[in-house]
């Protein structure tokens, strides 16, 4: 059992009790929802005076509020910024608010799986719209019970009755704290349809800055991940993976590692024929299982094991020479046309000036701060799991495939996440710890080191982009041909064909409805190599082709390049999009002025320093950086970053911008050192010093962040300031050194060309 204390709830030992016995041994996580039968609850939840009203929400008879927190929290924020909704639409008292982070809510529906809390997703840019109707609905239907409680009491009309600050008011002054209303409030049957939602005019917490709700435990190292989760009679598991992803083992002698004291069993896994990739293991492996991990680390490093290639040998280089040929093939029928405006090639005949450019970006890995690991204990009836994942639904199917349980008796607890970036969409790992604990028959933690999460990553795919574009005699663009070769991180999941590029490629993106004359081309590469979400994608490796060229642009007619966008977005207006979708151009163009009033652009052409703009739209949200650098001989110093952001209404703007600033900074350190590359299929990276992640010195001292003020529907922005952070640096460094970077890392690629 797992958890930690929260103020103002406290379990009596006999209670704590009841829980265990009542739960089988097994973690206690989810809220009971108000019109379902009792699920299990985590045990802050529970207690002798605490009462649930309705979904996320209990109350206890001091005036205490629990609230839960349904999306994983990877440094996204969400276990601040998601309960803060529901508490606003409850009018809690926000300093007598606790928040409790949710495990996976699962019910059993006839042998199917019910998600009792909806969306449980964390990285994909969606939590706080996903939110932003059913958990204000939450916090208005435990205020809803509140009042009618009050009135009952009373004897007077609810609507006559307001809520404040975790009190009930009635007309004559006369105040009900919550505490003093909760039991009765628990007992009120719950309307049949939705009660009415606050209007804006009366938010005391949306749009208003708050810190991290366990900053404090973060700062302090209280703060509880997987790694720092224990089951009764645990063993520790840690990995030798096979280097190559399809390759196979073909000598082990494991004597010397059983002689090692406290080494207890080694086990053979093996990837699941007929599974998708991050649903099995993902090559493999030998495990060894021991009572510490000082030991099983000792164990492995006795194995004797030799390991077979596979039948597929290929190398970065290769990889990214296949992709240079496809996309400067004019000749070479593009896998999907992503998208078709107009009239390209009898634009391109007439136009009076052209500009081509190709650019380069490498294989990538996730890296995350904590690398996978998972705690599973399984034995007839149950499977409790604590896991770091972005989706614990995808990860309960993966159990339950494994196992062989209903919905009901898999629990999986998700504590605060060490960072996701997309890789723990992947659940290869916890496949490969409920293995580990069905072949152990006990409790089980599996421990990656950093050389196997570094080398056993589902890696972003390098990509090549071959862009065209021609002029008319007004300067005006009239032609956009973009050609991209890439593989997908789509591929063999069971997106079909026609699909795939989607991981690649956005049919919105910049510039579609700006040219009328626009072709997106997208070329799909085979690789062995193991693919996967990434952080941004697909908007950071388009924005970079995009907004570089679009500079370029700026150079050949010798203009400003903040001109040249202005001028290629035009008046402020609303395009239509395909799917529903809207591009304001009036708000594109007013984060790109925010950045450039913020960086002093007017000064582009006098300083001795480069500055650097760029720009771009993500699903409804617009964000332009502006960085100033400058260069002293061989070193390059990233002066001023300074980025602007509209996602609409803004839950957090505190929270919103730390996830603007860290992004940033996120994108500049990939930007400016990171790749992956391989031979003969195996990975050449293995830890930092391989794949060195940014220094303080190489980044700014300070991320200036400007929010737009918006009372439009809020839209994601987890990763929304990764697209532009990368093209605005190279287009400031163009301004010092008179260098186009036009293939990432830039540090490497700037030193080689100076």
């Amino acid at each position: 059992m797992i958890g930690d204390n929260h103020d103002g709830v406290r379990l009596t030992r006999r209670r704590f009790l009841q829980v265990v016995a009542g739960t089988a041994g097994a973690l206690v996580v989810g809220i009971r929802l108000a019109d379902a039968t009792d699920a299990p609850v985590p045990p802050a939840l529970l207690g002798d005076t605490l009462y649930g009203l309705g979904p996320f929400v209990r109350i206890d008879t001091d005036g205490n509020v629990i609230i839960g927190a349904r999306d994983p929290d990877t440094g996204t924020g969400t276990t601040t910024s998601l309960p803060r909704i529901i508490a606003d639409e409850l009018d809690a008292d926000w300093t007598r608010v606790s928040v409790v982070p949710l495990g996976l809510g699962v019910e059993d529906d006839n042998g199917k799986p019910r998600w009792t809390y909806g969306h449980q997703t964390s990285g994909l840019g969606n939590s706080i719209p996903a939110a932003w109707g059913d958990l204000r609905e939450v916090g208005a239907l435990a205020r809803w019970l509140l009042l009618q409680a009050a009135a009952r009491r009373l004897g007077v009309p609810a609507d006559r009755l307001r809520c404040e600050a975790g009190n009930v008011i009635a007309p004559d002054g006369r105040r009900f704290s919550y505490g003093s209303l909760a039991e009765a409030a628990s007992k009120v049957t719950p309307p049949t349809s939705p009660v009415p939602l606050k209007t804006p005019d009366r938010y005391t917490l949306i749009g208003h800055p708050a810190g991290t709700v366990d900053a404090r435990a973060v700062v302090t190292g209280e703060a509880i991940y997987t790694l720092d989760s224990y089951a009764g009679d645990m063993l520790t598991a840690v990995l030798s993976h096979c280097p190559w992803p399809d390759g196979s083992l073909d000598h082990l002698d494991t004597t010397d590692t059983l002689a090692v004291t406290g080494v207890v069993k080694v086990v053979q896994l093996k990837p699941e024929a007929g599974q998708p990739p991050g649903h099995t293991v993902r090559s493999p492996a030998v495990a060894v299982l021991a009572d510490s991990t000082w030991a099983a680390l000792q164990g492995r490093a006795k194995l004797k094991l030799q390991w077979k290639p596979g039948s597929q040998s290929e190398s970065s280089a290769w990889f990214e020479q296949q992709a240079a040929d496809l996309v400067n093939n004019k000749d070479a029928a593009p896998t999907t046309r992503v998208r078709n405006d107009g009239d390209v090639d009898a634009a391109s005949k007439k136009a009076a000036h052209r500009v081509d450019a190709t650019y380069v970006q490498p294989w990538l890995a996730h890296a995350t701060s904590e690398p996978m690991n998972c705690v599973v204990h399984i034995d007839k009836d149950s499977a409790t799991l604590v896991v770091p994942t972005q989706s614990p639904q995808d990860a309960w199917h993966v159990v339950q495939r494994l196992t062989g349980l209903s919905p009901a008796q898999i629990q999986i607890s998700v504590p605060r996440v060490g960072g996701g970036y997309g890789r723990r969409f992947d659940h290869d790992y916890v496949a490969e710890a409920v293995m580990l604990a069905k072949a152990a028959e006990k409790p089980v933690k599996l421990m990656w080191t950093r050389e196997e999460d570094m080398s056993q990553d589902f890696y972003r795919s390098a990509c090549v982009h071959k862009l065209n574009a021609t002029l008319d005699g007004k300067r005006q663009i009239v032609s956009w041909n973009q050609r991209m070769a890439s593989a997908s991180a789509f591929a063999h999941r069971g997106v079909p064909d026609n699909r795939l590029w989607t991981s690649e490629v956005d049919a919105h993106q910049l510039p579609a409805g700006l040219v009328p004359n626009l072709r997106s081309d997208w070329y799909s590469l085979p690789s062995a190599m193991p693919r996967g979400l990434a952080r941004g994608m697909p908007h950071v490796s388009n924005a970079f082709a995009v907004e570089s060229f679009v500079d370029e642009i700026a150079h050949s007619l010798k203009e400003d390049p903040l001109v040249t966008r202005l001028r290629l977005l035009g008046v402020p207006r609303q395009i239509p999009l395909e799917e529903g979708q809207t591009l304001d151009t009036g708000r594109l163009i007013n984060v790109l002025k925010l950045v450039a009033d913020r960086i002093e652009w007017k000064n582009w052409l006098r300083t001795v320093n480069g500055l650097g703009i760029a720009c771009w739209y993500v699903d409804g949200a617009y964000v332009a950086h502006a960085v100033e650098a400058s260069l002293q001989g061989d070193r390059l110093n990233i002066e001023r970053a300074v980025c602007a952001v509209d996602v609409g209404r803004v839950v957090n703007p505190k929270g919103l911008e730390g996830q603007v600033a860290g992004a940033t900074l996120d994108a500049l350190s990939t930007a400016l050192n990171l790749s992956v590359t391989y031979k003969d299929s195996q990975v050449q990276q293995r830890n930092w010093k391989d794949y060195p992640l940014a220094s303080m010195a190489q980044l700014p001292d300070t991320t200036e962040v400007i929010l737009v003020p918006s009372e439009l529907e809020p839209t994601g922005a987890s990763f929304l300031a990764m697209p532009t952070a990368a093209p605005a640096l190279a287009n400031a460094v163009f301004r010092v050194s008179a260098v186009r970077v036009r293939r990432l890392p830039l540090m490497k690629e700037l030193l080689r060309m100076l």
